[in-house]
């Protein structure tokens, strides 16, 4: 099956809420590659690249994200897989 790529942007109560481990936990157990970061204006950014079903489940999680999270939007912008990733981490 063919990989794909997707670039997150996630915007509302998501730092200082274990958002970004818990993306990778999750990202792990979907067996999806690529990062996830806190930016400047208190969003977070991932990049979630794997077969579709998989990159799907993370982005559906994300939606909620962890207990403590509350998001506001999720703006999802698809792209081409790079390959470059060979795990998921936590920048």
């Amino acid at each position: 099956m063919q990989s794909i790529s997707a670039k997150l942007r996630i915007s509302g109560r998501v730092q200082g809420v274990w958002f970004r481990q818990s993306t990778r936990q999750t990202a792990e157990k979907f067996g999806v590659n690529g990062w996830v970061r806190n930016c400047a204006d208190g969003s977070v950014e991932a990049i979630l690249e794997g077969k579709r079903d998989s990159v799907q489940s993370v982005i559906d999680w994300c939606r909620q994200g962890p207990e403590l999270a509350r998001v506001d939007e999720l703006q999802i912008e698809w792209l081409a897989a790079s390959g470059e990733f060979s795990r998921f981490e936590v920048r």
